[in-house]
């Protein structure tokens, strides 16, 4: 079994005002490497870059994780054990007190999810995720989190991750969650949009500036009509 790596998304940031862990999909079972040409990692290459491009010259590392095996593999969780290491290489990278966000897409929201309770853990961005109704979510108490569901997606589904985002909602007064219309699981029939939502949302729960107004709306909103927001193209 390979090791689980980080690969640094361009522009590269220094880390000083934090990092943004990436964290791509994945299937339910499967102990393949997940090294080499991986869909669910190549999806995940511009959202890396999307936050490098705004983020970097203003000090955040964005780096994009690849697990050791391509599955969640219940019991033993691959991918939230890979997530915790890699939250652990940060904080040698950068120092015990580094802020960090974490991106991640269906598995990988799972497995950012489950991490949430690290204490470098400043926000959560979890697009199109799988979640189970058993899922736990007290741990998210007080935690940042986004949301984000396309209402065309077909393998995962919008009604747990709408479940999902009520019960953090009564923990924490920092949830929004987003209806991604026309889109799907792939995220590309509104890519612009998406990244701009994950990249916007990670540089404000860094504190790097303040939450694009329809987020902090859905955050101020609460349940149940901050959970359901159409995400609107930005203006221009």
């Amino acid at each position: 079994m390979s090791l689980p790596r980080l690969e640094a998304a361009s522009p590269h940031g220094d880390g000083r005002a934090g990092a943004v862990l990436v964290l791509h999909g994945g299937r339910p079972d499967g102990h393949q490497g997940a090294g080499g040409f991986l869909l669910s990692h190549v999806r995940m290459v511009p959202f890396g870059q999307a936050v490098a491009r705004v983020g970097a010259r203003r000090g955040v590392d964005t780096q994009l994780l690849r697990y050791r095996v391509r599955g969640w593999n219940a019991p033993d969780l691959d991918p939230v054990v890979d997530a915790r290491w890699a939250l652990d290489e940060l904080r040698r990278r950068h120092g015990a007190d580094v802020r960090v966000v974490l991106v991640g897409h269906s598995m990988g929201a799972r497995a950012a999810l489950r991490v949430g309770d690290d204490p470098n853990v400043v926000g959560i961005a979890a697009l199109a995720p799988w979640i189970e109704r058993n899922e736990p979510w007290e741990h998210l108490r007080g935690q940042t989190l986004l949301v984000a569901h396309g209402d065309r997606e077909r393998m995962t589904d919008p009604r747990s991750s709408l479940w999902f985002a009520r019960q953090v909602s009564t923990v924490s007064d920092r949830v929004a969650r987003f209806d991604v219309h026309g889109d799907g699981h792939a995220m590309l029939r509104r890519a612009g949009d998406w990244h701009r939502l994950t990249a916007r949302f990670a540089l404000a729960a860094l504190g790097l500036e303040p939450f694009e107004p329809a987020v902090a709306n859905a955050m101020a909103a609460g349940a149940p009509e901050g959970l359901s927001v159409p995400l609107s193209a930005p203006t221009v």
